[in-house]
């Protein structure tokens, strides 16, 4: 496991089995309308992701690293979820108003999402001062990288870009379509690129000259992970059919009515 090599598959797969993980688990909570158990049921892995923070942030060998890496993921990964099944979401859960532009129509976008964004940033904070001093920080870090690509891909969603996947949009946040925008990419994209860019540039480069087996495994599983980010974005514009990755695997939707969500 100290291969550069297994690292970096090693995230890739982590990051294609989690995510399905999660839309599978938020597609039966949609079919059996078991929301609020779905997260409750989640809980665990939620301490489980603590408990790895914490045990990693002393531990600077390479099980250290795949400790912080594994828990960041699990902290992350709960709070996703309790974002897709609808329960922490935002206070508004209605349809843009028709014609809404500007700074209303932004307020009211993020009013969808506030308190999701809310507990991210609580999660980083969180991280923040538990790494503090700490010889290990895989966790923090790796939770950063997770942390700016999705600010960036809200946004962009919100702005435009010439391609969004709603497929995999959960029943109860099917409001949130009405706030996407599909047209040509604006600014935000190029400078989501940019800063994603630079960010796997400066991962690559720790990698390259990372001289311990520590570092290599740590450097590796956040270049993976930045590049898999900066993939992500490039597939707003770039028509790929990156939803069969996990159509396979998710049960059939059931569709709600307005008033069930």
């Amino acid at each position: 496991m100290t291969s550069p090599w297994v690292a970096s598959l090693f995230a890739i797969f982590l990051w294609w089995f989690s995510t399905g993980a999660i839309l599978v688990a938020v597609r039966r909570a949609d079919r059996q309308g078991t929301h609020g158990m779905t997260v409750f049921a989640g809980v665990p892995l939620l301490v489980l992701g603590f408990w790895a923070v914490a045990a990693s942030l002393a531990n600077t060998s390479v099980q250290g690293v795949y400790l912080g890496f594994l828990g960041a993921l699990a902290v992350w990964g709960w709070v996703e979820m309790a974002f897709l099944t609808g329960v922490v979401t935002g206070p508004m859960r209605d349809d843009c108003l028709p014609g809404l532009s500007g700074k209303d129509r932004f307020n009211r976008a993020f009013a969808t999402v506030a308190y999701h964004e809310l507990l991210l940033t609580v999660g980083l904070l969180g991280l923040v001062l538990l790494s503090q001093g700490a010889p290990n920080r895989m966790a923090l870090a790796t939770y950063l990288v997770l942390f700016l690509a999705r600010i960036f891909a809200k946004l962009n969603l919100f702005f435009g870009v010439p391609r969004i996947n709603l497929e995999f949009v959960p029943d109860r946040l099917q409001h949130l379509k009405s706030y996407f925008r599909r047209g040509p990419a604006t600014l935000a994209f190029p400078v989501a690129i940019t800063v994603l860019t630079a960010l796997l540039a400066v991962c690559a480069e720790r990698l390259w000259m990372a001289g311990t087996d520590a570092h290599i495994v740590g450097f590796s599983l956040l270049t993976a992970l930045a590049a898999l980010a900066l993939l992500e974005h490039w597939l707003m514009v770039i028509p790929l059919p990156d939803a069969k990755l996990w159509r396979w695997m998710l049960p059939a939707p059931k569709t709600m009515t307005k008033e069930e969500r």
